[in-house]
Parts: C-alpha cells; sequence; structure tokens
C-alpha cells in the first residue's frame, strides 16, 4: 500500500490518493470522520477548530460500503477557504501577490529553508504546506487502515505521557481500557493526577503567549509474529515506525519499548524471555521491546513514543530577520494552538496504523480481503504450532 497527500493549510481542500487497498473491504465514512473529530479535540487547541469542522469525502475507490481494489481518494475540504480565496487562487488575482505576504521566518518552521530551496520570496508558499493542517489528511488515512486492521482484530490506541514538565504516570492497561479512558480525558492521559496539572500548565502557556510540547505513546494490540523483516534496512518494521513517527509535523524523537531506557540498564533488565504454551504458543514474559525484534513483531504490543516539541507559533513570537531588509524584526504570527499533544496523539496512533497495515499488506499480499483473510488466519494457526 502506499499514499500520497496533497493540499495547502489555506487551500480548498486537502486530498489522499490512497493505492493498494484490498477489495471487498467493508468501508466506513462515519468511521473516518471519528477520527477526524478526535484530532480536533483536546485541551489547547486553537480558534481553527471552532472554525472548522473536518469531514470526508470519498470520491473513488469505494462503491456500496465496500472497498473495490481501485485507488480510494479522500478529500476533506477546508471551510475556511471563502475567507482565502483571493490569497490562495490558482489563477492571479490582481493585488492578491502581497496581501498577506510573509517575509519575516518564523524560528522553528520550515520557512526560511523551504523559501531558499525553492526560490520563494513569499513565505507563504512553505508555511501553507508544511503546516501541521497536512495531518488532518494523514489521520483520514489512517482511518482507512485502522478498517483493514480490525478485520483482522488489530486494535490501535494512543496516550500522552508527558506535557511541558508535568509527567504522567505510564500505566500498564488493555487496549480497551487504554481507549476508552483517554477517549474521556481532555488531554488523553490515563494519569488523573497529572491531567489537571497539565491543563493548568497548558492554560498558563497560553497566558503567557508561549507553547508547550510533551510525549506520545502509541500501542497496537493484536499483531501477528513476523511483520517486517531483518534481511534489508529499508524492510525493518522499527525503522519505518520511527520513520512515520518522525515525519510527524514539529515531532523531534522517537523510542521503541523503552527505549533510551535500555542504555541505563544491563541486558537481563532489558531482553524479553520466551515462553510457549498449547494454546496461544509463543509469547514474552514481558515486552520491553515494544513488540519488535530483529526489525519483526514478536507477537506482543507495538509500543511507539514520540517526542513533539513546543510548537514554534507564538503570540510572543522569537526575533526573526526580515528576507526582503535582511533587518531584526518579530517573527509573523500565524494562527495556532498553545499545545497541540493531545492531537498529535491521533495523528501519531493514525500513521502507526498505516504502517502495521502496509506491513500486513506486504506480509499478506491478496488483492481481495476474501483471500487476505484465509491467509492471516492460516499463517496464525501455523505460528500457534511451532
Amino acid at each position: 500500500m502506499r499514499y500520497l497527500t496533497a493540499g495547502e493549510s489555506h487551500g480548498p481542500q486537502l486530498t489522499a490518493i490512497i493505492e493498494g487497498v484490498p477489495s471487498n473491504l467493508p468501508f466506513s465514512v462515519d468511521a473516518i470522520n471519528e477520527q477526524l473529530a478526535r484530532r480536533q479535540k483536546g485541551h489547547g487547541r486553537g480558534r481553527r477548530m471552532q472554525i472548522e469542522k473536518d469531514e470526508v469525502k470519498v470520491v473513488s475507490g469505494v462503491r456500496h460500503g465496500y472497498t473495490t481494489g481501485a485507488p480510494i481518494t479522500l478529500v476533506v475540504e477546508n471551510r475556511d477557504w471563502t475567507h482565502w480565496q483571493g490569497i490562495m487562487s490558482a489563477e492571479p488575482v490582481e493585488g492578491a501577490e502581497e496581501k498577506r505576504r510573509v517575509s519575516r521566518p518564523r524560528p522553528g518552521h520550515a520557512d526560511l529553508n523551504g523559501a531558499i530551496k525553492y526560490h520563494q520570496r513569499d513565505m507563504r508558499n512553505i508555511l501553507e504546506r508544511s503546516s501541521a493542517r497536512e495531518t488532518t489528511i494523514r489521520v483520514a488515512v489512517g482511518a482507512v487502515a485502522r478498517q483493514l486492521l480490525a478485520a483482522f482484530g488489530i486494535r490501535v490506541g494512543g496516550q500522552v505521557l508527558q506535557i511541558g514538565e508535568v509527567v504522567a504516570q505510564r500505566q500498564d492497561v488493555s487496549i480497551e481500557e487504554l481507549i476508552a479512558r483517554t477517549e474521556e480525558s481532555p488531554v488523553r492521559c490515563l494519569d488523573k493526577e497529572a491531567e489537571p496539572k497539565m491543563m493548568t500548565l497548558i492554560d498558563k502557556a497560553k497566558e503567557d503567549g508561549d507553547s508547550l510540547g510533551g510525549i506520545v505513546e502509541v500501542m497496537v494490540d493484536g499483531v501477528p509474529i513476523g511483520l517486517g523483516s531483518h534481511v534489508q534496512w529499508d524492510r525493518k518494521l522499527d525503522g519505518r515506525l520511527a520513520q512515520a513517527m518522525m515525519s510527524i509535523q514539529a515531532f523531534k524523537g522517537v523510542e521503541i519499548g523503552i527505549g533510551f531506557e535500555a542504555a541505563g540498564r544491563p541486558g537481563s533488565q532489558v531482553h524479553d524471555e520466551i515462553t510457549w504454551n498449547e494454546q496461544s504458543g509463543y509469547s514474552r514474559k514481558s515486552n520491553r521491546a515494544g513488540g519488535l525484534e530483529g526489525g519483526m513483531t514478536t507477537g506482543m504490543p507495538v509500543v511507539v513514543r514520540g517526542v513533539m516539541k513546543p510548537i514554534p507559533t507564538l503570540y510572543k513570537p522569537l526575533m526573526s530577520v526580515d528576507i526582503d531588509t535582511h533587518e531584526a524584526f518579530s517573527a509573523s504570527v500565524e494562527r495556532s494552538d498553545s499545545c497541540a499533544v493531545p492531537a498529535a496523539s491521533v495523528v501519531a496512533e493514525a500513521v502507526v496504523a498505516w504502517e502495521i497495515a502496509r506491513a500486513m499488506c506486504e506480509k499478506f499480499p491478496s488483492d481481495s480481503m476474501d483471500d487476505m483473510l484465509e491467509n492471516v488466519s492460516q499463517y496464525r494457526a501455523y505460528t500457534e504450532r511451532f
């Protein structure tokens, strides 16, 4: 499977074309819209979430509730487009070239690097595409992947482990409990003591014109043994998951399982002992490896964490340099959030879901879900008696 996205933050729409989804997959538009709504929630979100109500349109590849095997096209319209038609028009509009032009790059953004790379004197041509608004359509794509995974009993959940200086106590719970409890939390956190502290810190940052980052964790349960591969670097699933997480706007770090903590432990406290029983076959006594060894899944839950830096758009902007005059100025201010970590947790779930679904299709290549379901069932039976 593969996909491409297109569209700008203030353009008419965001679009994705997905190729390689097997035919006859039960397909729910409501399930995609549910994920889009989850992305728009969270304490610390800005005014745009009140303007936009993201909903997907499926314009190809699905008929009467089932995929056809053809490319799937998803569209999410930007409802704020009516206020930006002149500024973002594909056709020349007299007087619009200088309106909302950006000549002062914002520290922490793609503005200056992109302007130099693409020879753009108006950095709006960079910031519109590099905006985290693009994650909307990736969440929609991830929602399609979730539907494929659900057919095999594979579920995806996420939680926030840290916002700013407030660190939550990590809790090992079932995937069902993780999904239910985080959905009730304004910051998608399981720790009820940390939750109000996070919200207070977000409010303070907003009052100060500042922003906060944090750490999110994604767990995938029900994954079979052997997704990914050890034979080539670009087929290692842990590497692909790390790349997917790092591709999310503002993410600056990733770890799998206990991650960096392994550096301070002896091997006896890092590796997971192997067990076997007649009912379920092989398992592990612990899951410090995060469900991945040698670039392949172990059958344990896949656990991936990502670090999101504070959003670089500040209402008390940092200093920058005007590209026209080379004089020092306060950086431009675009509408932004004080903290998007809870929303980023949903985005992280989406990109992880996509990589797991992609790995499933590589391990069990099939043109139709009928064949794929049979192949997965036979493989699971094989791994239990191995």
